[in-house]
């Protein structure tokens, strides 16, 4: 029955209701990227070929922010603004694909299991939409991905949670048990600088998972988080360059870095010479508060992951957007947890991974979206 229902829904199914793609063209200069995240409620903006090639990649402010800190970025920042942003994409093939929206949902587990992080699939026009041939024309021709949208891992989990019982007995199983902790984790000490930890950051948003941060014995004590990185602006890329790895943690919680941070970060670009870097990502705070950012504001739909607002900080900024963001706080699992309940957890927190660890709070490894999936495509074929 599971394999059948696989087989038999489709991808346009879990698109109902999804909204156009936010597009650029690859053509499209870094700081025309960044200004285009700063009025999207979305993490990623699709990149399209302007030769009519398709989706050939997704920028989001971390992707930004890891080209920002590059040493020839750090020394002249304004020209680094000023390049293409095919500089910035990934070089990993195979991220985004192309998904035809008759394609059944299987097909398109195993294109995730191929290594596609997002599939972009054509939006089909509904017939009650009330929209008249000649607007719906311009609509499309008014940007190059209003025809489509994003398909995610996340998508592909929440829609088999809601058909979880055709699985039975695989939801009830542990994690340990199904052998999906992967020991492998991108890791870096709590004291180490952060700026040690810029190809990690940028591997675990390939891999759409997370840094962890650790103590000399292993233990557990948070995250870099490409999520939380994703809500600030480029300013972040100051902090990095001058900050540890603890420090950048709670640079990067969502309500805002604390201002004796703020004033470390512009203190040590001054001793390393790095005035054009303060200059470039130094923004003028509301309200006349001496910060470099501020922290984002929040709505009452997942208020229990978000951090209230702060008086007198509720105005959007520049360095923090509206969407919805969430503490910096790891979610964290056990490894006798059961494969469903590590669903729901990390459907609930937004995330695509989990950590696992021991009572003690010793790293055990992660658990990500991907290897559910593959748990799940492995128990098809047994039946």
């Amino acid at each position: 029955m599971a394999v059948s229902f696989l087989g038999r829904t489709k991808v346009s199914d879990l698109c109902l209701g999804k909204p156009p793609l936010r597009s650029l063209s690859e053509s499209a200069t870094v700081a025309e990227a960044l200004a285009a995240l700063r009025n999207s409620d979305d993490s990623f903006i699709s990149v399209w070929n302007k030769e009519g090639g398709g989706c050939v990649g997704k920028v989001c402010i971390v992707n930004i922010v890891c080209y920002l800190c590059k040493e020839e970025s750090v020394l002249s920042p304004s020209s680094a603004l000023k390049a293409p942003i095919s500089n910035v994409l990934s070089k990993v093939p195979g991220l985004v694909m192309h998904l035809e929206s008759s394609s059944s949902l299987l097909e398109a587990i195993n294109l995730i299991l191929q290594g596609a992080q997002n599939l972009v699939v054509p939006i089909i026009p509904t017939k009650k939409s009330g929209i008249s041939r000649r607007k719906q024309h311009l609509q499309k021709s008014s940007t190059i991905g209003s025809e489509f949208c994003w398909l995610t891992q996340e998508d592909v989990i929440r829609f088999l949670l809601g058909s979880i019982g055709l699985f039975t007995p695989l939801p009830a199983l542990s994690i340990d048990t199904l052998g999906i902790i992967n020991s492998d984790v991108l890791a870096i000490d709590y004291y180490s600088p952060a700026s040690s930890s810029l190809r990690a950051i940028s591997k675990s948003l390939t891999q759409q998972t997370s840094v962890a941060i650790v103590d000399s014995d292993g233990t557990f004590i948070g995250e870099i988080s490409p999520f939380n990185l994703a809500c600030c602006d480029e300013t972040v890329a100051a902090a990095i360059a001058t900050l540890s790895a603890g420090d950048l943690m709670a640079y990067i919680d969502c309500g805002g870095p604390p201002e004796d941070l703020v004033r470390v970060v512009k203190a040590r670009l001054k001793e390393k010479n790095l005035e054009k870097m303060l200059q470039e990502f130094t923004i003028s705070p509301p309200f006349g508060s001496d910060t470099l950012v501020s922290s984002s504001s929040s709505s009452d739909e997942e208020s229990s992951i978000r951090t209230p607002m702060r008086p007198g900080r509720h105005k959007r900024s520049y360095s923090y957007s509206t969407r919805m963001v969430r503490k910096a706080e790891a979610v964290v699992c056990h490894p006798k947890s059961s494969l469903v309940a590590v669903m729901i957890q990390a459907i609930a927190h937004r995330v695509n991974y989990l950590w696992v660890i021991e009572d003690d709070c010793s790293l055990v490894g992660i658990v990500t979206f991907s290897s559910i999936l593959k748990v799940f495509r492995e128990y098809l074929e047994t039946i």
